[in-house]
């Protein structure tokens, strides 16, 4: 081989070498793809001085974990107690949390640094619960603690990442106004553990912040709390320290939303649940003939329809009980249009009629008036016209269809534009509606032979869903017996409310008044529906449970 073919031979050599290794090389630097997604939060390798340290003298406390971290919120995540003028500076880097003391510290004292949510990992956000941080600059630590779980007073459901804290009796009245400095989350299972207390007499308290929460400070209008009445002194370690949250009623009236709809309908939101309300129109007065309103079950919305919107500003009066709570004005421009298209619904469910209940159409307007001879009845593709259209007497959004269903057939409905004619005028458009009747099969019957604990007393005995929903509900204050008739099978439940007031409904409590919720008992046994079956129960209620 020549020299000139052996330049060629290895010149060509070193290029193939050299495209080889960038196209390994290459290769060698792309991100692994997939694997399962990190949820683990980082844990703490190591701190100095160590947790728990006595005779504290540092200015700077050091956490390392074992990944990036990153911090999240951390003024108002997190605390130290006692608090202090100048509270510490939380710095994170890498994989290092850095805590500056700035403020001198007092002697003989032991001091608790809550962290809260505030330490995640950088990547994922997985946030480390109830980290905290204990040391003393004396010679010995507080060590008493105070345990319990926290539950929903009403549902009875097992609260998590509830907020349970402690107030020294003599700064009680910062609750409401100032994050507590003595605080912990609850875990999956509504358990919580206060550590490392000081002797001393508190008021305890739980607090389940709404969505967007989570300042630690309880707001009436949004927020769930809960406490215990008595100061508690904490001379030892104290468990079944357990409290219920609760939603307290509004202390004073006020309207939550108004809103003038694109209707031309005014909806109105209430903070409370009135007695007896009332609305009026004050002006013009001449509108407040012929208008329409409807209130939720609850009494806590307002729906008005007003047949005269000729008004440049209205002005309401909301009142319950005939005292007048707050007055609203309305505003309109005179060139403001409304939409407004009759729509109808119905009470079918998966295309069955419930066969113990009445066909029943629901409309978004109050309806003046209907036109029979405009609804066609197909009962398996023959046409039927003895049904009859009837009017609910209270409720001027409902009409019923009344007819003899029956098992097996099809039906379809055809509601023709302008059979039913709404205020305004409005009408609606062609409807078409299709429905089997269910069987009487698929429902079930439970009868409940009651024993109650006490006959002076009050009791709400609840028929509820698997959802806590209540289906039916009986105030009795005897032995009595009750029937839950023809509900769809399924598994449901018995809720009681002992009624200390006798008011027939569950009252909730109040802090102020230092008043607890009434209390409620969930019978531990399912009550299932099974299909064309009637059941016969016992239920023995047991004594209210004792504060």
């Amino acid at each position: 081989m020549s020299n000139l073919e052996a330049q060629y031979f290895n010149a060509k050599n070193i290029v193939l070498i050299f495209m080889m290794m960038l196209l390994f090389g290459c290769a060698s630097i792309q991100t692994p793809q997939g694997g399962p997604k990190d949820t683990k939060p980082p844990k703490v390798l190591n701190m100095t001085p160590k947790d728990l340290t006595k005779n504290f003298s540092a200015k700077k406390i050091v956490i390392e974990f074992d990944e990036f971290i990153k911090l999240n919120n951390e003024f108002k995540e997190f605390s130290i107690s006692p608090d202090q003028e100048r509270p510490p500076i939380l710095k994170a880097r890498k994989k290092i949390l850095e805590i500056q003391l700035q403020d001198s510290l007092e002697k003989n004292t032991t001091y608790t640094l809550n962290f809260g949510k505030s330490v995640a990992d950088i990547n994922e956000n997985n946030i480390i619960k109830n980290l905290s941080y204990v040391f003393s600059t004396g010679s010995q630590i507080d060590s008493l603690s105070i345990s319990g779980k926290v539950s929903n007073a009403l549902t009875g459901v097992l609260e998590k990442e509830a907020v349970v804290f402690i107030l020294p009796v003599e700064r009680d009245t910062l609750f409401g106004k100032k994050r507590a400095s003595i605080y912990t989350l609850t875990d999956s299972s509504g358990n919580y553990k206060l550590n490392n207390l000081r002797k001393g007499t508190y008021k305890v308290y739980a607090l389940k912040e709404s969505e967007g929460g989570g300042d630690k400070i309880y707001q009436q209008l949004s927020d769930e709390v809960g406490y215990i009445k008595e100061p508690l002194l904490i001379d030892k370690n104290i468990e079944n320290v357990n409290l219920q949250v609760f939603k307290e009623l509004a202390p004073e009236f006020r309207i939550l939303d108004r809103k003038l709809n694109n209707d031309g309908s005014i909806s109105l939101i209430f903070n409370q649940q009135l007695k007896a309300p009332k609305i009026t129109v004050m002006e013009p007065t001449a509108v407040d003939v012929g208008k329409k309103i409807l209130f939720s079950k609850m009494n806590d919305t307002a729906k008005i329809w007003l047949t005269d919107l000729s008004f440049d500003s209205v002005k309401l009066a909301i009142q319950d009980q005939g005292k007048v709570l707050q007055m609203v004005n309305f505003n309109r421009g005179k060139k403001d249009n409304y939409t407004r298209d009759l729509t109808i619904t119905d009470n079918i469910t998966s295309g069955k009629l419930n066969p113990y209940q009445r066909y029943t159409l629901t409309f978004n307007f109050p309806v003046d008036s209907a036109d029979p001879s405009k609804i066609t009845l197909l009962e398996d593709s023959v046409k039927r016209t003895n049904f009859e259209l009837v009017k609910d007497s209270v409720d001027f959004l409902k009409y019923y269809i009344k007819y003899s269903w029956r098992n097996k057939k099809s039906y379809d409905i055809k509601f023709a534009p302008g059979a039913f004619t709404a205020i305004f005028n409005a009408k609606n458009k062609e409807i078409n509606k299709s429905f089997k009747l269910e069987t009487i099969d698929s429902y079930g019957t439970l009868a409940l032979n009651i024993t109650v604990p006490d006959t002076t007393k009050s009791y709400i005995v609840e028929f509820i869903d698997e959802k806590k929903n209540v289906i039916k509900a009986y105030t009795i204050s005897k032995n009595s017996t009750i029937n839950f008739a023809n509900y769809p099978a399924g598994k449901y439940f018995i809720r009681v409310v002992y009624d200390e007031n006798k008011n027939g409904i569950w009252d909730t409590g109040n802090i102020k008044a230092g008043t607890q919720p009434e209390k409620i008992w969930y019978s531990p046994d399912e009550k299932s529906l099974r299909a064309n079956w009637e059941r016969v129960d016992k239920l023995t209620i047991p004594p209210p449970p004792k504060e």
